[in-house]
């Protein structure tokens, strides 16, 4: 299944620019301190309970002063929840993203869902070699299809073991901005859901690689509904497709993502979801993620 309806988010404590992730991460903006942490949690709020008013399952988890996690607003880069009960835990490029990951959080859904097995990458680390989980793929779960667009985030040989682990085919490319510079997550220029792809293609230049992900998206029976590179800087392609208790699919965005959508891509998106959307803009300024990065899904069979 492509879709879920459980989800995991992580609650910040003290949420703000950071500057370990910064370099390679265009998307963040530095603003002033002051208030950031308060204004990212009646975000963080005001999402989980527009979630659960469209009946999305989220797990809350709140996160800690110590260690220091800036960026632990955005799970889905430390781990991803499949249907055979396995938990894969990923290499992070900045050393205080891979305080992130706490065993306590995985102890606490194994009351609820089926762990059978729990995959380390995070040994790459040591070799400077990274893989930031369903940030850096963009998971096509249904086809077993895994595309990246390749960075210092994102590794190639990293990329290939997770696929070899799993049975994915990898799909890998380059994406640049309007700068020409790296696309650091895939996650912010596609999103897969289960019959159609929102997709930046101006940002893929080599036109084999264009084509390449093309055939792959439409092979696999996907309408691409396209966006362009200033869509994409305002989080259009960062949604992500889930399903609520009654198996309603739903695409959820962040308000700026949906502004910048014009007539006709809401008309082909509503084709297959309702959209729903909140209001994220210091979470999308400070941390340069927006509401798919916020939302690690739980694919792991329930007890």
């Amino acid at each position: 299944m492509q879709t879920t309806s459980h989800i995991l988010m992580i609650r910040p404590v003290d949420f703000k620019f950071n500057e370990q992730t910064a370099a390679n991460n265009k998307f963040q903006v530095a603003s002033e301190t002051q208030g950031v942490q308060a204004q990212a949690l009646k975000e963080f709020d005001g999402f989980v309970e527009l979630l659960r008013q469209n009946d999305v399952d989220v797990t809350v988890v709140d996160d800690t002063l110590q260690p220091e996690t800036p960026d632990s607003i955005f799970p889905n880069n430390w781990v991803s929840f499949h249907e055979d009960g396995s938990v894969y835990l990923y290499p992070m490029f900045s050393e205080n993203r891979r305080l992130e990951r706490r065993k306590e959080i995985l102890d606490g859904l194994n009351t609820r869902f089926e762990v059978n097995h729990v995959s380390d990458l995070s040994f790459y680390e040591m070799q400077h070699a990274f893989l930031e989980g369903t940030g850096s793929m963009v998971l096509d779960r249904a086809n077993k299809i895994a595309y990246a667009c390749l960075s210092v985030r994102t590794d190639e040989e990293v990329l290939d073991n997770f696929c070899m682990l799993t049975g994915y085919e990898p799909v890998a490319f380059q994406a640049v901005d309007s700068d020409n510079f790296p696309i650091y997550h895939t996650n912010v220029m596609m999103c897969i859901g289960d019959r159609f792809a929102v997709i930046c293609l101006d940002s893929i230049r080599n036109p084999e690689e264009r084509l390449q992900v093309s055939i792959s998206l439409k092979g696999s029976g996907k309408e691409i509904i396209e966006i362009n590179l200033g869509q994409m800087n305002k989080f259009a392609g960062n949604m992500l497709q889930v399903a609520n208790a009654a198996g309603e699919n739903l695409l959820v965005m962040s308000e700026q993502a949906y502004l910048s959508l014009n007539p006709e891509q809401i008309v082909a998106l509503e084709q297959y979801s309702r959209i729903i959307y909140a209001p994220l803009y210091t979470i999308e300024k400070n941390g340069g993620g927006s509401a798919r990065c916020m939302l690690a899904e739980i694919h792991l069979p329930e007890k």
